[in-house]
């Protein structure tokens, strides 16, 4: 099953379990995106597909200007993994394939 797809995510916050859609376009090596939350929405950069391994950035602004550094594994419906906020810390990132 390919990557690609609409999930629905929540990424574990300081601020509390913050819900987005995670929209993933796969085109070969690497993909385009966005997730686009209560919090506005980030484009994905440098998104980088590896089998079913997703890594990208996204340049935050709200509530503070920041990148941040993100990987997901995706198996069947299910994606989990990781959102780096710099010196805030790693925060798990979950999703479901919308459907």
């Amino acid at each position: 099953m390919s990557v690609a797809g609409t999930y629905d995510c929540t990424i574990k916050s300081p601020m509390g379990d913050q819900a987005s859609k995670f929209t993933v376009n796969v085109d070969g090596d690497a993909f385009t995106g966005s997730m686009a939350g209560g919090m506005g929405a980030m484009d994905v950069t440098d998104g980088k597909v590896a089998g079913d391994t997703l890594t990208w950035k996204m340049n935050m602004t709200v509530p503070m200007p920041m990148t941040l550094d993100c990987d997901a594994t995706v198996d069947g419906d299910t994606l989990t993994g990781n959102v780096k906020a710099g010196a805030f810390g790693t925060f798990p990132l979950t999703g479901t394939r919308a459907g």
